[in-house]
Order: structure tokens, then sequence, then C-alpha cells
């Protein structure tokens, strides 16, 4: 079963770790956390790039999993099904585009306005003052600076009320920007893909476990909450750059915010601007870039 310390590739392991990780409704971004290790070294043996990794990384993802190495090189431990993996025929587009970034709210999901009108509803309170409110700690908590929970209590506080729930708020009004999904497949098939949002600590894996956002698993999701770092901030978008194994110049970044637009193109980026009130015409704007 093993050789030399290191976990043969004939178990598929890859595939195998990615299909266990989502079933455990973690994002890589969120288990390399846990499990102590770089984004990088677990993307590419999702991918197959480390074929072999050592019995120790092995030994860390099985616990943060709560696991034992055995659900990852027993065959007959993990059910094959038809979303097992996706077959991907990696691409670079005419502009030398490898790597597809997203901005989540925006571009995946249309946001906050709903959540803000539904508390201004329940609580009885004026809609400027619950934005305000809300802009007032928005960046301290997507900073990773703030918890959710700190962040709900000065919330709250500064609202005039006992309590409230910004994720649940948030989670039953944020709606898919349609067509969305189908096009991240399709991306997703033919260039490596992920994830560069604003958010706040453990929301990017909510999204997901609530088909808010497409379940794919992505080559890389920058987390502003993980990074300490929010856009339009150099850090983030160096971070992104590091961790996608592209050059600056092969990354394309959609994001509905222009000044996040203009920070990553100064990294030599290539950038659109995503319209969400007119999503088939971006969606077809990105299509037609990347030649699908």
């Amino acid at each position: 079963m093993t050789n030399g310390g290191v976990i043969g590739p004939e178990f598929k392991l890859g595939q195998r770790i990615q299909y266990l990780r989502k079933s455990k409704g973690f994002t890589q971004q969120g288990l390399c956390y846990k499990a102590h290790l770089s984004y990088s070294t677990l993307a590419k043996i999702e991918r197959g790039a480390i074929k072999s990794p050592s019995i120790f990384t092995i030994q860390s993802i099985a616990e943060a999993l709560n696991l034992s190495i055995d659900d990852f090189v027993d065959k007959d431990r993990v059910t094959e099904n038809k979303n097992f993996a996706i077959n991907r025929n990696l691409k670079t587009s005419k502009d030398g585009i490898k790597f597809v970034y997203f901005d989540i709210n925006g571009c995946l999901v249309r946001f906050y306005q709903k959540a803000f009108v539904k508390i201004a509803k329940d609580y009885n309170l004026g809609l400027d003052k619950i934005e305000a409110s809300f802009w007032n700690f928005n960046d301290k908590v997507n900073r990773g600076n703030m918890t959710i929970e700190q962040f709900n209590k000065k919330f709250a506080s500064k609202l005039g009320v006992d309590s409230i729930d910004w994720v649940k708020y948030y989670l039953n009004e944020v709606e898919p920007v349609p067509g969305m999904e189908n096009l991240l497949r399709k991306i997703y098939k033919n260039y490596l893909m992920g994830l560069l949002s604003n958010t706040m600590p453990g929301l990017i894996e909510k999204l997901i476990q609530t088909s808010k956002i497409p379940n794919l698993p992505y080559d890389s999701i920058v987390d502003s909450s993980v990074v300490k770092s929010v856009k339009p901030e150099n850090k983030i978008f160096e971070k992104a750059r590091d961790l996608s194994g592209v050059k600056a110049n092969e990354i394309i970044l959609i994001d509905d915010t222009r000044n996040n637009l203009v920070a990553s193109g100064r990294l030599h980026f290539h950038t659109l601007w995503f319209d969400y009130s007119r999503p088939k015409d971006s969606i077809s704007e990105i299509e037609k870039l990347l030649g699908l």
C-alpha cells in the first residue's frame, strides 16, 4: 500500500481527497487551514500534479477530515459517482489567459440589498441606518480581524437592537446570478479557476453548502478573512497570483467593482468588469474572451 513513506498514484489519491473534502463541506482553503498545509500543496495533490505525497501529509489531511488513511487508499471505501471528478482539457486563451478568478458578491450572487431590506422590515428600522451600521464594521470582519459573532454584536449595538444574525439574513436573501453556474462549469473544464473575494470568515463554505455558488473543486480560493487583506489592496492580489501557480499576466479577474480591476491590472492581471444587472451580456463577453 505504501512505498518508502509515500502513497502510490494507482489509488487516484487526489480525486479521493477532493471527493472526501467536499463531502465534509470543506473548501480547499478551509482544509489547508485545519490541516496546516500550504494551499498550493493541496491543490497540486487534488489535481494530480503531486501523485505521491508523503504519508505524513495524508495523515494530516485525514485527521483534519476526521477520517483514517484507509479512507483514502482503500478503493472500496469511496463510492464512485458521476460528480467524483470532472474531465478537464486545460488550455490557454488567445490572450494568454490560463487562470480565471471570479469575485463572488456581484458576480456569482446578487447580494446585500435584499438582506438590508429584510432587516429593516423585521426591526422597523430605516434602511440608511442599517447600511451605515453594516459598512462601519464590514472591512474589519472581512480582514479576519473580527469574528462573525463579534460583528453581530457590534452591528446589533449600532442598530440599537438586542441581537442580530447577519449570516442568516444574508444566506436567506442572497440569490445566485442566473447563468453563472453553467458558465463556471464550462470554464472549469477548460481553464484553471478560482474565487477571489472580500468575505467574512467561513462564508464561502456556507455559500457552497447552500448551493448559492457552484460546488466545484476550485483550483484556488482567496478568502480575504484568511489572507488578512481586502481588495483592492496589493497583498490580496499578490496572494491570488502566488496561489494560482501561473504568472500574473496569465490570470484574469472578473469583478463587478472597477477599483478592484484597476488595482489588479497594476499587477498585470487581465481584467473584465461584470455587470450583474445584465448577466447575459457579461457571460457572452466572458465566453468570447475565453473562446468557449
